[in-house]
């Protein structure tokens, strides 16, 4: 059992970074003003990302909580959630104020609406995620999406102001609890799984990959037979559709099932080895893709009116950087810089 849940442990390091690694590609091209492109294989993977790292990232957030909180009894578990959460929003509030498509402070109220439903069965939480991933073409139906947006700047004009805030958060801003928290609630449902058990690796990958294979699949039949109500049928992350969900939860349980399988198979290997302490640093490395990766960006002049090719390279440059410092890092401290103070804070 030690064994498999070392490789358990592994293969969750290894799809964080591999989900930090999307998110950089995906924050970048969207900081460097790169809407569009040549049909490439480069646009195909840029496009396949978008949106779908994310979506893994809060999946694993919903697995690593789960397991974070296994071994504590309820109360001290929503405590300490609690105070991380806090935590969490701080520095996500902070970092809004240079980018305002940061995810950080959406993961303090994910956290919080998962530790209060985590006593729930597995079907109650599957109902839960159900609902809120049918709930938002509901609330699109009762109100406007649109409010708020300035669509040719993505600026959100009344983020600041307590109305706009939650509308934001809940609603219609990049990554809002109606419906994210299906994702977060889709990792506590299969932390509860045998994840080191190859069936249910196999399982995730399997089922993952056709889960998002149907959900693109009928969403393009669909918008095809009805192209007036493309915007409801659509896979894009804004807005969040359920035929999105579907297909990021598809994708998120491929990806994290394929590197459990190459955790439990090649987990000692060097190349893996060099790239897990990225993943167990990842609120540090998001950070810092923020401050330091666009901060120089925008010292280079690369901020707007790039290539897509420049975005790969950018984030190529960023990606090596950050995988070789977090090693260089973990040869002496076992937990990132902003892990570390969020431990320190929180305790």
């Amino acid at each position: 059992m030690g064994t498999a849940h070392t490789a358990r442990i592994v293969g969750l390091d290894l799809a964080r970074c591999l989900a930090l690694v999307g998110m950089v590609m995906v924050n970048f091209r969207l900081a460097m003003g790169v809407d569009t492109g040549q049909p490439s294989g480069l646009l195909a993977l840029f496009n396949a990302v978008q949106g779908r790292s994310a979506a893994t990232f809060v999946v694993l957030a919903g697995i690593g909580l789960a397991l974070g909180v296994r071994q504590l009894d309820y109360g001290a578990a929503v405590h300490q959630t609690l105070r991380r959460s806090a935590f969490l929003l701080l520095v996500g509030l902070l970092n809004s104020l240079i980018f305002p498509a940061d995810i950080i402070h959406y993961y303090a109220v994910y956290f919080v609406c998962g530790i209060a439903l985590l006593p729930l069965s597995h079907r109650a939480l599957l109902a839960v995620a159900a609902a809120v991933t049918l709930g938002f073409p509901v609330l699109a139906m009762v109100w406007d999406y649109n409010l708020g947006w300035n669509w040719a700047t993505l600026d959100y004009v009344d983020f600041w102001t307590l109305g706009g805030f939650f509308r934001h958060l809940l609603f219609n801003g990049w990554h809002p609890v109606v419906p994210w928290l299906a994702f977060l609630l889709w990792g506590l449902f299969l932390a509860r799984t045998a994840l080191h058990t190859a069936r249910v690796q196999w399982a995730m990958v399997v089922g993952g990959a056709a889960l998002a294979a149907c959900a693109h699949a009928v969403s393009a039949q669909a918008i095809a037979w009805w192209p007036q109500h493309a915007q409801w049928l659509g896979i894009a992350p804004l807005p969040p559709m359920p035929l999105y969900t579907l297909a990021g939860a598809g994708v998120a349980s491929c990806v994290i099932g394929l590197c459990l399988v190459l955790g439990q198979r090649w987990g000692k290997s060097a190349v893996v080895r060099v790239v897990l302490p990225a993943g167990r640093m990842t609120l540090t490395l998001y950070i810092a893709h923020i401050v330091l990766g666009m901060g120089t960006l925008e010292a280079m002049g690369w901020l707007r009116g790039q290539s897509l090719h420049q975005v790969a390279w950018a984030a190529g440059v960023y990606c090596a950087l950050a995988i070789a410092f977090a090693w260089v890092w973990a040869q002496r401290f076992r937990l990132g810089p902003l892990e570390w103070l969020m431990r320190r804070l929180t305790a």
